[in-house]
């Protein structure tokens, strides 16, 4: 299937913005574009392919472990590409992870948007609408453009935009960098942990992880019981988790213990 996916960022930074244009044409392919605000070396799967502004249009579908390399700092994370889809990675890189942000916005089968980021509970807007903090679904989004835009205190926002295609969902993961102001009035931030789970004792010794929120859905990797994951999303009898491994997918929530922090 032919897909266009046109991503615009605006980017609010501390007395400035960039603001980054993409209009890739059709593309029957599966791809990725990725943007830094330096230049920076780009890794896919481990392989030196390039530096940035990087497009590549023939890569399989599936997780890909990304890394970029700048001068003042770096970044790393599984980006998962799905068929006809373009994702796209915008990384402004700083000397601390803390003051580093960014996006990874990817399109899957669906309708809506699902909105994470660090730090969590981040609250989201979507064209000047306040709809809740992340881990967060929207269930449904007209096709077009939309602004998304993500504040937490003692952060700096950030500004999203991204356009919904029909029968596809929007994903977006968003890191948010810390404001100048508080680098300097505090000696430091604690960031809050990210929330994990144990797997249970299972009839099989191991916890199916699927692509959907269903029995029916295909199965994409195995959870032995005692395993921690770190929870995702949930979704009421279903938790969205990832593993140590990067990829993510949905298992039943009958066999997971919330880790106490």
């Amino acid at each position: 299937m032919l897909l266009l996916f046109i991503s615009v960022f605006l980017l609010i930074i501390r007395f400035s913005s960039v603001v980054l244009n993409y209009f890739p044409a059709f593309r029957p392919k599966t791809g990725i574009r990725i943007e830094s605000n330096q230049l920076s070396q780009v890794l896919i799967d481990g392989k030196n392919l390039g530096k940035t502004p990087f497009q590549k249009e023939d890569l399989p579908d599936g997780d890909h472990l990304v890394e970029v390399d700048g001068t003042s700092g770096s970044w790393q994370g599984y980006v998962k590409l799905n068929g006809g889809t373009l994702a796209v990675v915008n990384r402004e890189l700083a000397a601390t992870e803390a003051s580093s942000s960014g996006e990874v916005i990817t399109l899957e089968k669906g309708k809506g948007a699902v909105v994470v980021s660090t730090p969590l509970g981040t609250d989201v807007s979507i064209d000047g609408k306040s709809v809740g903090k992340t881990p967060l679904t929207v269930p449904a989004l007209s096709t077009g453009e939309h602004l998304f835009v993500l504040s937490h205190p003692n952060y700096l926002n950030r500004s999203v935009r991204a356009a919904e295609a029909d029968g596809y969902a929007l994903n977006l993961n968003v890191d948010l960098a810390i404001s100048e102001a508080d680098f300097t009035q505090v000696p430091s931030v604690v960031v809050p942990p990210t929330p994990q789970v144990t797997v249970k004792q299972t009839p099989t010794g191991f916890l199916n992880v699927r692509d959907t929120a269903s029995l029916n859905g295909n199965i994409v990797e195995k959870a032995s019981a005692g395993d921690t994951l770190t929870l995702v999303e949930e979704q009421g009898d279903w938790d969205k988790v990832r593993l140590t491994d990067g990829k993510e997918g949905y298992v039943a929530v009958q066999y997971l213990q919330k880790k106490t922090q």
